[in-house]
C-alpha cells in the first residue's frame, strides 16, 4: 500500500506532507530543541558510534544529557532500546523526545541524522548548535537518485547551521563540500595530517587503540582504524565544548564495547562478534580490523533491506571473498524481497572461493560455530544490535547476539 501511494502522489506533495509534520511535532512540543543545546552527527558510516562517544564525553563532564541513534534512546539514566527500525523517528516523535529531554532538564542532545531523514524534513525545526561529518560512502543511491544527490541531503544538515559549530574529517574525499558551509566555528579532524584535533602515531592492537592527542595518550578498547576516527570525531565535539583532555580520555576510556557495533558476543574458545555493518565500505572496514587477529575468518551476511540499495550485493560478495576464509549467506530483512533473490545478488560478486548458503539464519550462525576452531573469528554482520527481522509487513523478535549464546550452549549442553 505504502509503495502505492509513493507512485500515485507526486514528489513535491509527499515533501510538503512530511514538511508540515515537522513543523507540526515543533508546535505541538514548543519547539524545545531552543531550551536544548543539539549536535547532530551525519555521514554512511560511524554516526551511532559517535553518537555515543559524544554522549559519554558530555556524561563524564558532568552535564546532563539525552541521545537519539539506531543503537538506543536515552535521556539521562533512562535507558530503552531503538526498536522502531527507524534511526530517525518520523511524525512528531523526536519532537516529543527532545520534549522529554529539555522536562528531564538535559544540558545537551545528541541525535544520529540520516540522509533518509534529512529528506523527510525530520531536521527541520531542530535548533542544531553543531553538525558533525564523520565520512561519505555510496549508500542509498536508488533513493537518493545518486551519490551527488545523496551528499547534497547531507550538506542540508550543515546548512541549517549557519552561524555556529561544524566538525568534519578531514581525511574524508568530500570533506571541502561540507567545510564550504558557513559557520562561526569550524574544526577538522584528522588521523593522516595536520588538523584543528590531529589524532598521531595510532596504533592497532588486538584488544583495541592507541593513538595521541596533543599531549594525552588514549588507550580504547574499540577495534578498527575507523574507531580512531569515530573517537577522533568526539574528542572534537567535547574540546569545542571546552571539555578537557583529560576528562574525555577518562570518558572514553570507560567505554568496553558499543553494542552491535564490533560486539564481542564470545571470547573462546574463539572468538564470536556482531557488527551493523550494511553498506561494502563498512564491511571491509569491520573484516581489515578483524582479519589480523584471527587464524581464520568465517562470515554469515545477508545484505541490509530488501528493495533497496541492490547495487551493493555484489560488492559485498567481492568484499566477504578478499577477507573471509569460509563464507556463509543468509537472511537478513528482505522485507518483501525473496531472500533468495537477494543472496542470488551478493554471490554475483563471489568469483572464486565457495560459499554456503543457509536462508534461515539461526541455522547460518549455528554452521559457523561449527566450523570455528581455537583461534578463528566468527563475524555476524548486517544486524548488530537490532532486536527484529523484516519480513513482510511483519517485525520478528530477532537479536544476533542472543542468538549466539543459545546456540554456544547447546553445544556446550
Amino acid at each position: 500500500m505504502k509503495n502505492l501511494i509513493r507512485r500515485i502522489i507526486p514528489d513535491f506533495l509527499i515533501s510538503w506532507y512530511h514538511f508540515l509534520l515537522a513543523f507540526s511535532g515543533a508546535l505541538i512540543y514548543n519547539f524545545p530543541s531552543k531550551k536544548v543545546k543539539v549536535i547532530g552527527v551525519t555521514g554512511t558510516n560511524g554516526k551511532s558510534t559517535v553518537v555515543y562517544l559524544i554522549s559519554r564525553i558530555l556524561e563524564e563532564a558532568g552535564y546532563a544529557t539525552a541521545s537519539l541513534s539506531s543503537i538506543e534512546f536515552k535521556i539521562k539514566e533512562r535507558i530503552w532500546q531503538n526498536d522502531l527500525k527507524m534511526t530517525m523517528p518520523g511524525r512528531t516523535k523526536i519532537q516529543e523526545f527532545l520534549s522529554q529531554a529539555k522536562k528531564a532538564g538535559c544540558q545537551y542532545a545528541v541525535l544520529e541524522v540520516t540522509s533518509e531523514g534529512i529528506k523527510q524534513h525530520r531536521h527541520k525545526f531542530i535548533d542544531f548548535n553543531t553538525a558533525v561529518f564523520t565520512n561519505l560512502t555510496k549508500e542509498h543511491l536508488e533513493s537518493h537518485k545518486g551519490f551527488d544527490n545523496y551528499k547534497k541531503a547531507k550538506g542540508k544538515l550543515f546548512k541549517s547551521i549557519k552561524k555556529r559549530k561544524i566538525i568534519v574529517n578531514s581525511d574524508d574525499p568530500n570533506s571541502d563540500y561540507f567545510l564550504n558551509f558557513q559557520a562561526k566555528e569550524k574544526i577538522s579532524y584528522s588521523l593522516n595530517k595536520e588538523a584543528d584535533v590531529f589524532g598521531f602515531n595510532l596504533k592497532l592492537k588486538n584488544t583495541g587503540i592507541s593513538f595521541k592527542v596533543k599531549e594525552e595518550e588514549f588507550s580504547l578498547n574499540l577495534l578498527g582504524k575507523f574507531n580512531g576516527y569515530n573517537s577522533l570525531a568526539a574528542i572534537a565535539v567535547g574540546l569545542s565544548e571546552e571539555i578537557d583532555l583529560k576528562t574525555i580520555k577518562s570518558a572514553l576510556e570507560k567505554i568496553k564495547t558499543i553494542p552491535g557495533r564490533l560486539e564481542i558476543v564470545v571470547k573462546k574458545p574463539f572468538l564470536i562478534i556482531v557488527d551493523y555493518a550494511h553498506t561494502p565500505d563498512a564491511l571491509e572496514k569491520v573484516y581489515q580490523a578483524i582479519k589480523p587477529i584471527s587464524r581464520k575468518l568465517i562470515g554469515v551476511l545477508g545484505s541490509a533491506g530488501g528493495g533497496r540499495d541492490k547495487w551493493k550485493r555484489p560488492e559485498m560478495g567481492q568484499i566477504a571473498e578478499k577477507y573471509l576464509d569460509y563464507i556463509i549467506l543468509t537472511n537478513e530483512d528482505p522485507y518483501y524481497e525473496d531472500p533468495k533473490d537477494i543472496i542470488n545478488q551478493i554471490k554475483k560478486g563471489i568469483k572464486q572461493k565457495k560459499s554456503k548458503v543457509l536462508i534461515d539464519r539461526r541455522k547460518a550462525i549455528k554452521k559457523a560455530l561449527l566450523l570455528a576452531q581455537e583461534g578463528d573469528s566468527i563475524i555476524i554482520t548486517g544486524k548488530g544490535c537490532e532486536p527484529w527481522m523484516c519480513v513482510k509487513d511483519k517485525k520478528i523478535p530477532w537479536d544476533d547476539r542472543r542468538v549466539v549464546k543459545e546456540e554456544m550452549e547447546k553445544n556446550n549442553a
